[in-house]
């Protein structure tokens, strides 16, 4: 995916929070105090994060006729009521788990000068440094990231890719392996509870794209004024989480209209419903709005993988699940053209999907399925 033409973005002064941290403790620099409305609620009066859906996936892969059953109908109302879900039992051996978390901890350790050798260029996803940042006086998020391009060979950026970790390289790779046949076999059983062809995503989907990210959240002083992660819908099918061990409580989704801290589960993973599923459902699953907070003494670390439909295909509402109780809520268009315009825009709650939303007045007058 081409990015925006650099010389055309001016994104400011963009420090580096792990450098904040170290040389100014107790400085927070204005422009990661965010205005009144956006800042975090700290308040106890969240719901309970123990309410997030719990999905065994030996039960779907390896259970009975009774046990597949009974999931799938736990993982259609994980997807319809939730977005979101942790998965147990999902067959990813947990010293690779361990490996990725330390070779992601430790590349977020090396000095500063040695991760701008792989500098996130402005407006583009890859690279150490701030993702969305697309004007100088843009709000930043308190947190560093590093991203890369896995799959398909030409999304990746060489360059981009370390030797310090020594072992960085060979354990994404193989990380990424893994994680990519949890989210084929997670798909297969999501168009399963829908009704569908357990093979349908598999079909349709072509060259699948699939993107890691690592972010790191320094402790802040005053988590009360900055946020992680800005709140945002994800632009892929599926996308998945891994929190690090004994790191601070930081994912928040938005429940009901509430944000509801996410306490991982030992050994889980955490996956999320992502815009591109949203609208093939029709909105039946939808993408969920979720945000990163930061702590007073902890820091913490995730390590997000993002996995979608090939960048060339066309993606529209699928026929099964539009009809005039249903109409189509979604415009046909090209993925690659919907993955440019959201990597080209700041992360705002889900303001990026009206891209592909039809109008109420258009919506009112399409009954007869898909455009």
């Amino acid at each position: 995916m081409a990015p925006i033409p650099i010389s055309s973005i001016k994104v400011g002064q963009i420090d580096d929070v792990q450098e904040l941290r170290k040389t100014k403790p107790t400085i927070i620099p204005e422009r990661f105090v965010r205005d009144m409305a956006e800042r975090p609620t700290l308040a106890p009066a969240m719901p309970c994060s123990s309410d997030i859906p719990t999905i065994n996936f030996s039960k779907l892969s390896k259970g009975s006729k009774d046990e597949l059953k009974s999931e799938i109908s736990q993982l259609a109302a994980a997807c319809e009521h939730w977005g979101f879900f942790q998965v147990i039992n999902h067959g990813i051996d947990l010293s690779l788990l361990e490996s990725i978390e330390k070779v992601a901890k430790d590349f977020f350790m090396l000095p500063l000068e040695e991760k701008k050798k792989y500098a996130m260029a402005p407006g583009t996803v890859q690279g150490y440094g701030q993702a969305f940042v697309l004007s100088e006086d843009q709000k930043l998020d308190w947190c560093n990231m590093f991203a890369l391009g896995v799959e398909p060979n030409f999304i990746r950026n060489p360059l981009l890719w370390p030797t310090e970790p020594e072992k960085f390289s060979g354990t994404v790779e193989v990380y990424s392996k893994e994680v990519r046949k949890l989210c084929e076999n997670l798909l297969k059983y999501i168009a399963m509870s829908l009704g569908l062809k357990g093979d349908v995503f598999e079909k349709m989907f072509g060259e699948t794209v699939q993107a890691i990210r690592m972010n790191y959240y320094p402790p802040c002083s005053r988590p009360d004024l900055v946020l992680g992660l800005s709140p945002h819908s994800d632009g892929s099918a599926l996308t998945v989480l891994q929190q690090g061990k004994d790191t601070s409580v930081g994912l928040h989704i938005l429940k009901d209209d509430r944000w509801v801290p996410v306490k991982p589960i030992p050994n889980a993973l955490i996956l999320n419903i992502g815009d591109t599923l949203e609208v093939l459902t029709n909105g039946k699953y939808k993408s969920v709005e979720h945000r990163a907070v930061t702590h007073k003494e902890k820091d913490r670390l995730s390590i997000v993988t993002f996995y979608a439909p090939s960048y060339e295909i066309e993606l529209a509402p699928m026929e099964e699940l539009v009809d005039e109780n249903n109409p189509c809520k979604y415009r046909r268009y090209n993925h690659g053209e919907y993955s440019k315009h959201y990597v080209t825009n700041k992360l705002q709650g889900k303001k990026t999907l009206e891209f592909a939303k039809i109008s109420n007045q258009k919506l009112e007058l399409v009954n007869e399925g898909p455009i």
